[in-house]
């Protein structure tokens, strides 16, 4: 009779993994905010018409429906990269980390279900009736982890590890719900010749995966064919990098240093991070901005739904959520942390970037895109700044409490 499996215990190294993915996403998005920036100047200066001409270069195999501009490159193929890797975290958190054990599970799940209802809901209320708001409320449900997290480290240095730790498995949920949405409302099509070669490649990886099979030389090309099918099918092909990730082991077995999701996050988490994300933001944050496009986002109905589903429905979904699921004993506060610091962290949940950009990009085409991005950009301006603020408040208050 074979002896019961003794239950895993997650070690230190899964405190010190996520320390590292802290760094990493902290450098990202400062790298994202300088690219943004860069996108923004270059849109808007005398070098605009060559900026948008690059972006809308076509290049890629007809043949294969892959004759794609730069930045629809950016958008489905380096943006499938950054979906891999939080297909990845994603897996580690729920199979060894923070998401595997029922009590520290139950609040950033709960939070980040709130944190996508409300703002969908507030959104849906401000626009109801207005063209496009049928594929337009999804755009304020997404938090962007490397953005969120910058600011996390650079104004919340003395805030208990636990608190960083919720906003990581808060953003991590919220992108898988981000994902599903994406899968379910743009989706154009379907090709079914396409989906069975995407099924059978991932049986295929699944089980490599299982025979632990290690050589990247059969992993590239079959990622690459999962890649391609999964575009060719009509759906986004970001969904291909998160499938791949939620199949990678993530257990080592014995004997073995190191899981292939641990080797796979050290060596793609900082491409993603530094190159794929911030490449993407450059060709998707470059929109024309003059007053006129500011103030239609704070006076016209769909970027006023964005607007307020990012700062306000984020807000009061993530701290509302959360309160809800302790006061019925559901779920606990992370350990050291206190509501007022969960306030600012709600707060921070409204800096939507990367994720929202992209549903800008699927859900409206044309002027509407550009005025949804540029209230995406606007409302992740205030969630950012507003959070700084009680942060910085908060981080002297714990950071009293040390001395």
């Amino acid at each position: 009779m074979d002896r019961p499996r003794e239950p895993f215990v997650p070690k230190p190294r899964v405190v010190q993994e996520f320390a590292r993915y802290l760094r990493t996403e902290t450098t990202g998005g400062i790298i994202l905010l300088a690219t943004t920036a860069v996108a923004l100047l270059w849109a808007n200066s005398p070098l605009g018409d060559a900026y948008r001409a690059l972006r809308d270069f076509h290049l890629g195999p007809h043949f294969l429906h892959l004759d794609l501009s730069v930045g629809d490159w950016a958008k489905d193929g380096l943006l499938a990269l950054f979906f891999f890797v939080a297909g990845l975290e994603l897996k580690r958190e729920l199979v060894i980390g923070e998401l595997s054990r029922f009590k520290q599970a139950v609040l950033p799940i709960v939070a980040a279900l709130g944190g996508m209802v409300v703002p969908a809901l507030l959104a849906l209320g401000v626009a109801w009736g207005t063209p496009g708001i049928d594929r337009a409320w999804a755009i304020p449900v997404a938090t962007d982890i490397a953005f969120a997290l910058g600011v996390l480290a650079l104004t919340g240095s003395n805030l208990p590890s636990s608190a960083r730790v919720f906003l990581l498995s808060l953003a991590v949920v919220d992108d898988l719900g981000a994902i599903v949405l994406i899968a379910v409302l743009f989706t154009t099509g379907f090709n079914l010749v396409a989906a069975a070669v995407a099924v059978v490649a991932l049986a295929l990886y699944a089980w490599l995966q299982h025979r632990r099979v290690r050589t990247p030389w059969l992993y590239v090309p079959l990622a690459v064919v999962v890649w391609c099918s999964v575009h060719t099918t009509g759906i986004h092909a970001t969904i291909a990098g998160v499938a791949l990730g939620l199949l990678t082991r993530v257990r080592p077995d014995p004997g073995e240093e190191e899981a292939p999701a641990l080797r796979l996050e050290h060596r793609l988490q900082p491409w993603s991070a530094a190159v794929a994300v911030p490449v993407f933001a450059l060709f998707a944050a470059g929109i024309e901005i003059d007053g006129r496009s500011l103030a239609e986002v704070f006076t016209t109905a769909l970027p006023l739904a964005v607007l307020a589903g990012l700062v306000v429905g984020k807000a009061v979904g993530i701290l509302g959520a959360s309160a809800l699921a302790v006061s019925l004993g559901i779920a606990e506060r992370p350990q050291g942390t206190g509501w007022r610091d969960l306030a600012a962290l709600s707060l921070l949940g409204g800096v939507g970037f990367t994720v929202s950009l992209l549903i800008s990009e699927l859900a409206l085409p044309g002027a509407a895109g550009d005025r949804a991005k540029a209230a995406v950009l606007v409302a992740s301006a205030i969630a950012s700044l507003g959070a700084a603020v009680l942060l910085l408040r908060r981080n002297k208050v714990h950071g009293a409490r040390e001395d």
